[in-house]
C-alpha cells in the first residue's frame, strides 16, 4: 500500500515541527502550509495524493473555516480541525464548515493519533484509494433514483454520480441499508460519529441531514426521500415501486 499523505495546515512553526515529527513518525508523508491561501495552493498542486487535511481554525488572512468551505467545493478529503476553541459550539461551526473531525489544543499523541488513523481508515475504505476493482450488483444499493455503493463512497442521484462528504455518505448510507425504521438524531450521531450524543449533537445532525437533501431531493424543502417524522426521527422513504 502508498504511504498515506497528510496536509498540515498552522500558522505556528513549532506545531507545524511538531506534527510533522509525530506523524513522520508513523511513516505518514507530510505536507505544510503555513497559512490558508497556500494550503490551497498545496491542495490543488497535490488533488489527488492528499489524504487528510489538518487544519488550524485561528489563523491571519483566510481562516481555516474559509479554507474548509473552499475545500468542500472541489474535494470529499478528511478534514480535521486543530484549534485553542473547545466549545461545542465552535466544533459544530467547523462541522457545518464541511469538517469531519475536531481536535481541540493541547492534545495528547494518542488523541492525535487515534482520530488520524480513523479518518485515513474510513476515506481508505469508503472511497476506494486501497483497492480497485469493478462493483457487482449485490454491493449497491438501489431506491428512489439513489444507487450507493456499499464498498466506496460512491452515490448516483437520478444517473448522474454526485460528491458526497464522508460524513453524509454514512448518514445516507445507514438510512438507506435501514429504510423500515425511524432514526432519532442520538442513534445517527452515535452510529456515525461514534462518540458520545449531547444536546448540541442534534445541530450537528440537522445540518448534515439539510446537506444531504440539497444533493438528492428534486425539492430539498419539500423533502420525499430523507423524510422527518417529529417524535419519531429521520427515515429514508422508500417508494412502494422499489419495494
Amino acid at each position: 500500500m502508498d504511504t498515506q499523505t497528510i496536509l498540515v495546515v498552522d500558522d505556528e512553526a513549532e506545531i507545524r515541527e511538531g506534527l510533522r515529527i509525530l506523524l513522520s513518525g508513523e511513516n505518514y508523508t507530510i505536507l505544510e502550509a503555513e497559512n490558508g491561501s497556500q494550503a490551497l495552493e498545496r491542495l490543488a498542486d497535490n488533488a489527488d495524493n492528499i489524504d487528510l487535511v489538518i487544519l488550524d481554525i485561528m489563523m491571519p488572512g483566510l481562516s481555516g473555516l474559509r479554507v474548509c468551505e473552499e475545500i468542500r467545493k472541489k474535494s470529499t478529503v478528511p478534514i480535521l480541525f486543530l484549534t485553542a476553541k473547545a466549545q461545542e459550539e465552535d466544533k459544530l461551526v467547523g462541522l457545518i464548515a464541511g469538517g469531519d473531525d475536531y481536535l481541540p489544543k493541547p492534545f495528547s499523541y494518542s488523541e492525535l493519533m487515534g482520530r488520524v488513523k480513523a479518518l485515513l481508515r474510513r476515506y481508505c475504505v469508503y472511497r476506494g484509494k486501497a483497492q480497485s476493482g469493478t462493483l457487482g450488483r449485490d454491493n449497491i444499493l438501489s431506491a428512489n433514483g439513489i444507487k450507493l455503493s456499499l464498498d466506496y463512497n460512491q452515490i448516483w442521484v437520478r444517473g448522474k454520480q454526485v460528491e458526497l462528504t464522508e460524513i453524509e455518505y454514512r448518514i445516507l448510507r445507514l438510512l438507506m441499508q435501514n429504510s423500515h425504521r425511524f432514526f432519532s438524531a442520538q442513534s445517527i450521531y452515535e452510529s456515525v460519529w461514534n462518540e458520545p450524543y449531547f444536546y448540541i449533537s442534534n445541530g450537528t445532525v440537522m445540518v448534515h441531514i439539510r446537506k444531504l437533501r440539497v444533493k438528492i431531493e428534486e425539492d430539498p424543502q419539500a423533502p420525499k426521500i430523507l423524510k422527518t417524522i417529529w417524535g419519531k426521527g429521520y427515515r429514508f422513504e422508500v417508494n412502494a415501486d422499489d419495494e
